[in-house]
């Protein structure tokens, strides 16, 4: 008479034979590795398509907040649940339709495949159509470059931008903007070294980002070890 244990080994003996448990056993220990190795890259290229995506930093336009080889970590979910970029926030985006042509870079279909893949896991340089930038200036705001002492302001108060690049002025070209709802003004960090918001002022949209091109918040540095850190926001950064 077969105990409740027999039962349960056989139980489990039958399930291993059946029609997948035979094609498993039957693969060679190279094959087994590759099945686990593409189903722990397909999961991970799941959690960077909906959840956090790994970004590399492809330029010194961020610095010294971000560094050129930084691996950043965005928060794909940081504006799906009725939030908003807001002031001071790090934001990756693309800039499809405002920095550049909305048709893209075009090119070889298969190149691009696997140029998404090796971006989505932060392998390789980003899209040439991603961009990471702060976030200045939100719809309604107005935006304007300089007051008497050279610093940007907002709604007419000045920005204590203690995140600039050393040596850098908050910016050599003047502008006076009001963002449009729904669009955003971004700058780089390091001004003289960032191709943002200014040099679009004669663009559809003047130089502003629709809201729903933001692709997450750049929420931590992730690699490598010795910059971990959060990237913090600037908060907003009006002050007196």
């Amino acid at each position: 008479m077969d105990t409740e244990a027999q039962q349960q080994n056989d139980a489990e003996r039958d399930r291993s034979s059946g029609p997948f448990g035979q094609m498993w056993r039957g693969w060679s220990r190279s094959a087994r590795l590759c099945a686990v190795a593409a189903s722990l890259l397909s999961a991970l290229l799941l959690v960077s398509a909906f959840v956090v995506q790994p970004f590399l930093i492809p330029s010194a336009s961020m610095a010294p907040t971000l560094e050129v080889g930084d691996r950043i970590l965005v928060n794909k979910l940081a504006y799906r649940i009725g939030n908003s970029p807001a002031r001071g926030d790090v934001v990756v985006f693309d800039g499809r339709g405002s920095f550049m042509a909305e048709e893209g870079t075009g090119g070889n279909p298969v190149t691009g495949l696997l140029r998404e893949a090796g971006a989505a896991v932060g392998l390789v340089r980003p899209s040439e159509t991603d961009y990471v930038k702060r976030v200045i200036g939100v719809g309604g705001d107005r935006v304007r470059c300089c007051d008497k002492r050279g610093r940007i302001e907002v709604n007419g108060v000045p920005l204590d931008e203690r995140y600039l690049y050393g040596g850098d002025d908050p910016s050599a070209v003047p502008f006076d903007i009001e963002v449009p709802q729904g669009r955003l003004w971004v700058m780089g960090d390091h001004r003289s070294d960032s191709s943002d918001s200014r040099d679009h002022l004669g663009d559809a949209g003047g130089g502003t980002v629709p809201v729903e091109r933001v692709i997450g918040r750049a929420d931590a540095i992730a690699w490598p070890t010795d910059r971990w850190a959060a990237v913090r926001g600037g908060g907003g950064g009006a002050h007196e």
